[in-house]
């Protein structure tokens, strides 16, 4: 042993090199880092801003100020109470802030605004230790709270159709009108964006654009959208199979609401989702089935905020579940 040892040595002093003893992964990307994904998550939104800017006019730009301004605000201060290094250039709270932002409806007061970002950042992310630790969602967190504290303030009223960017501010969201009093919105006002709801739920093409370029620059996994889309799909087509009278397709389920948008920008979050594969299609499907339990049996017309919070507490237990067996393992009889 102890020849084979001096052999070894001399051999890597002879090549001028030391053997190197570490952990996997061994293989990884320099350019993958918080700052790159994170600009790469306000670029896919700009298809959505701008969406939101055109139909909600200053509306928009009030609320997109407030929220990524109090984000910022909160992260500051949280963290200097807190004595813990950090950085706003990695963008995170910026972009918690904008989906955050689009998650709300235009005409919803400052102060909410303000609430459920310093919610968000602060419980939603801070409380948990930081970037990367945390458990929920963050921008969803604040999302929640808000909508539980001020769910009059956030409540919209009439049903008229939207014609209009001024009509579009005033009027109930498509999924509202549709449980409330029946009616069905015209799906090409829903694929396109004219149409009321929160700030970024309105243009379903919007939404698609920016997921398609999340997933070709592998920023996010395109697993998770995939798997909602289908199990709604596929949900949603057995519920017109059961009742063919029911003028509420599967079309209107996909384009209707926040389902693209927050199957791409809110689900796609790399550290409250899988992290396997197989963890990551278990993950979308369940968001997906929750949209669709909260959808057709609750009095809730949306449910993607909700399945996405509920998935992202199942997501420790996914990953446990779906460990990859180690190469090379036997089997236990």
């Amino acid at each position: 042993m102890v020849e084979n040892k001096q052999k070894t040595e001399s051999v890597q002093k002879a090549s001028g090199s030391a053997v190197q003893v570490a952990p996997s992964p061994h293989l990884s990307s320099s350019s993958l880092t918080t700052q790159r994904m994170m600009l790469d998550v306000i670029i896919a939104l700009l298809p959505v801003i701008l969406t939101a800017l055109y139909v909600f006019q200053w509306y928009a730009v009030k609320q997109l100020f407030i929220c990524v301004a109090s984000c910022l605000t909160a992260e500051t201060l949280f963290m200097k109470m807190r004595n813990k290094p950090f950085s706003l250039n990695d963008y995170s709270a910026t972009v918690t802030g904008l989906i955050l932002a689009l998650s709300l409806p235009g005409t919803a007061p400052w102060y909410v605004g303000v609430i459920a970002s310093f919610v968000a950042i602060g419980i939603g992310k801070v409380i948990f230790g930081g970037l990367g630790m945390n458990i929920f969602n963050p921008a969803m967190v604040g999302r929640a709270f808000v909508m539980l504290a001020f769910a009059s303030t956030l409540g919209a009223s009439g049903y008229e159709d939207v014609t209009s960017a001024v009509n579009a501010i005033t009027q109930a969201t498509p999924m509202t009108v549709f449980k409330q009093a029946g009616i069905i919105a015209p799906l090409s006002d829903l694929f396109w964006g004219l149409s009321n709801g929160s700030l970024g739920e309105t243009s379903a093409i919007a939404s698609i654009i920016g997921g398609f370029y999340l997933c070709i620059r592998r920023t996010a996994s395109w697993e998770i959208p995939a798997s909602v889309i289908i199990v709604t799909a596929i949900l949603g087509g057995i519920v017109n199979l059961i009742n063919p009278q029911l003028e509420w397709t599967v079309l209107h389920h996909m384009f209707g609401g926040a389902l693209l948008f927050g199957a791409f920008f809110i689900a796609t979050d790399p550290v409250t989702s899988p992290l396997t594969t197989r963890g990551k299609f278990i993950f979308g499907a369940g968001v997906g089935a929750f949209i669709m339990l909260l959808r057709l049996f609750s009095g809730y017309p949306e449910g993607v905020m909700f399945a996405v919070l509920l998935m992202n507490a199942l997501t420790p237990l996914i990953n446990n579940w779906t460990i990859p067996r180690p190469l090379g393992k036997l089997l236990e009889p």
